[in-house]
């Protein structure tokens, strides 16, 4: 059967890799992301958006009703690092726009449809740093902030035949992660030996949770956060 999968940061990383994996099982994949993708396939749909823009996210809300998205991918994300005397009010607002409205604002979209089918599948990509890490006060609380959102929904859509899970990744082999930790860096590597796998994460490692989540077949897990983390979910660990 095939499937129209939502998903949001797909120019790279880990939503670039999801939008491919999801492709590649013939699944129709609608992108959103502030770049486009470097790449083209007759099925991905890639539309330009700025997350951070409540009216942008309506507008293209908007355009996703009667599309039959069945699958709701929210990935998409910003940390703004700084140590607590540093943060900054506008950054945890605009941190809660583009972690918990946005997708919000989306789903709403396609919600009824969802409804309609008696099925659905909607998965937050948030992180380990949930559960805390130093310079991380707007990301922290607003990833958490999902996980509390996440189970709502999942109380409240479960009737529908909608699940509502959560992945959180450790550190992982992106942009983002190297937007923060020199590439290569002595740093990389001691947060590597950190973790009881004593490696870093990748995008695969990800996705593969995430599939999880999105197969048809797993109706009866909802409601659950999976740490993709190396085990750094069970101590601290310092970016």
């Amino acid at each position: 059967m095939t499937h129209t999968v939502l998903i949001t940061g797909t120019s790279s990383g880990i939503g670039e890799r999801l939008a491919r994996e999801m492709l590649d099982k013939g699944w129709k994949v609608i992108g959103l992301a502030r770049r486009r993708a470097e790449w083209e396939h007759a099925d991905f749909d890639q539309i330009s958006v700025d997350l951070m823009d409540p009216a942008a996210v309506a507008e293209v809300a908007a355009g996703l009703k009667g599309r039959g998205v069945s699958h709701v991918v929210h990935n998409a994300g910003l940390i703004y690092p700084n140590l607590v005397e540093d943060a900054k009010p506008e950054e945890l607002a605009a941190l809660t726009q583009i972690h918990l409205a946005a997708p919000l604002v989306l789903t709403q979209a396609v919600l009824p449809e969802m409804r309609a089918a008696k099925f659905g599948r909607i998965v937050f990509v948030t992180s380990r740093a949930a559960m805390g890490v130093p310079t991380r006060s707007a990301y922290s609380a607003t990833k958490a902030g999902v996980h509390g959102m996440m189970r709502t929904w999942a109380l409240e859509l479960g009737p529908d035949g909608i699940t509502v899970n959560t992945v959180a990744p450790g550190p992982i082999l992106t942009d983002n992660f190297w937007g923060i930790v020199d590439k290569g860096s002595e740093r990389e590597k001691r947060i590597g030996e950190q973790l009881p796998v004593r490696r870093l994460g990748t995008t695969e490692d990800v996705t593969r949770a995430v599939q999880f989540f999105a197969d048809p077949a797993a109706g009866f897990v909802t409601g659950q956060v999976l740490f993709v983390c190396g085990g750094g979910s069970l101590g601290g660990l310092s970016l």
